[in-house]
């Protein structure tokens, strides 16, 4: 419990944020990285579209078992331990990409990505929850999220630089370089008292994946978060994998134009997220993720308005403020809605299983990019953010967070 003043953080409460921003910033900047050198490599490799899209979808399904493997063991045996190794498995599989000349080597580096990146989320999520008051979980989450953020903002600069003079192989060799941050970062990080606590305990309840679906309340939250998630993801990756490509060519911008559009939309990402977890400590999650919610599903069809580079950052900006300013906020309603002894197992397999279903989004928006118009595709992602909503109005649990106060 964090019983400090408002605008006071111990040691350990600023290296829990500090090695959770700086593990997502990693993850980020990686995927971003298949995001701007995708036209490089369909054409480098010469696959399909719908070849292109399947990568992210390997590298979510990666994540998904990662995620259920590291969730369970982050719950039994310590955050710090797997949250120490993780980024080891994914960096240097980010790196090996500089020798891939297939599309089944793409494949199988891609898949081991995001095994290393999925036990990422739950053990930050669950420390985060272990160190700070649920009165907080909104800011804190938002920070660590916005430090995400700034790997995609990386990733761009980089992408600018790299991918016209030296090609996408030499792009991804830059991904081992986090692992010497990543390593003094987190030397010093600590087990919280409650997890500590809790490995004492002789009638400590099994960690299973099953008391995640015990009763038929649990059932239902579960299942609906799992749902907002592939919308959440679903949108993310379907936006940010697809439309540099789509700006290149249809608008005739260059890597570097993209680039700027990205930085643009992250931007947006990042206020948007300062915002959402203010809001969300303030009103709670029903009014904050309803808010968003509804926006996100208004901008992203206007996105596809925009007819020059000034109104594409504009809009893309607006964009990134609603579809993903809400996105730690999910971190800290898992973390609030289940006991801290399975807080890795809850975060790691929802979050994960909303990524490797929302990641076909790539090969949908893929496919559906082939055979009809943009405003069809965006159509298509504005329904599923408003019904989204609806299955938000709907999880037990989330009226009761709103009045959480300690």
């Amino acid at each position: 419990m964090d019983n400090s003043k408002p605008t006071s953080l111990s040691k350990d409460q600023k290296r829990v944020i500090a090695s959770t921003a700086t593990g997502f910033s990693f993850e980020n900047m990686d995927f971003n990285f298949m995001s701007f050198a995708l036209t490089s490599v369909i054409a480098s490799l010469g696959i399909t579209t719908t070849q292109a899209g399947m990568i992210n979808t390997i590298t979510n399904l990666g994540m998904l078992l990662g995620g259920l493997i590291f969730g369970i063991l982050s719950d039994k045996y310590g955050r710090v331990k797997i949250f120490s190794y993780t980024i080891f498995i994914f960096a240097g599989a980010t790196a090996l990409m500089y020798f891939a000349n297939s599309f089944t080597m793409v494949c199988i580096l891609r898949f081991l990505v995001g095994f290393g990146e999925g036990g990422e989320y739950g053990a930050g999520m669950a420390m985060i929850g272990e160190y700070f008051s649920a009165k907080r979980y909104g800011r804190v989450t938002a920070i660590a999220s916005i430090g995400g953020q700034l790997g995609g903002i990386i990733a761009a600069i980089l992408s600018a630089l790299i991918l016209p003079h030296f090609g996408w192989h030499v792009l991804f060799l830059v991904g081992v370089f986090p692992v010497i941050l990543a390593f003094f970062i987190r030397r010093n990080l600590k087990e919280s008292p409650t997890f500590l606590n809790n490995q004492k305990k002789a009638d400590k309840p099994k960690v299973s994946f099953s008391r995640l679906f015990e009763t038929p309340q649990l059932a239902g939250r579960t299942i609906g978060l799992i749902f907002m998630l592939i919308v959440q993801t679903g949108g993310y990756y379907g936006l940010m994998n697809w439309l540099p490509t789509i700006v290149q060519k249809q608008l005739g911008i260059t890597v570097r134009g993209s680039s700027l559009w990205m930085v643009a939309t992250i931007i947006g990402m990042c206020i948007g997220m300062l915002v959402f977890g203010n809001i969300l400590d303030y009103f709670g999650p029903r009014k904050s993720f309803g808010c968003f919610l509804i926006g996100a599903a208004f901008v992203i069809y206007a996105l596809i308005q925009a007819r020059n580079m000034i109104e594409l950052v504009i809009l893309g900006a607006i964009v990134g403020f609603f579809a993903n300013g809400m996105y730690g906020g999910y971190g800290a309603i898992m973390t609030y809605l289940y006991p801290a002894d399975i807080s890795a197992t809850a975060n790691n397999l929802i979050m994960n299983v909303g990524k490797a279903v929302g990641s076909f989004s790539t090969i949908v928006i893929g496919f559906l990019m082939s055979k009809y118009s943009m405003n069809v595709v965006m159509g298509f992602l504005s329904v599923m953010y408003l019904l989204s909503f609806v299955v938000m109005l709907l999880i037990p649990g989330l009226k009761e967070m709103g009045k959480k106060k300690v």
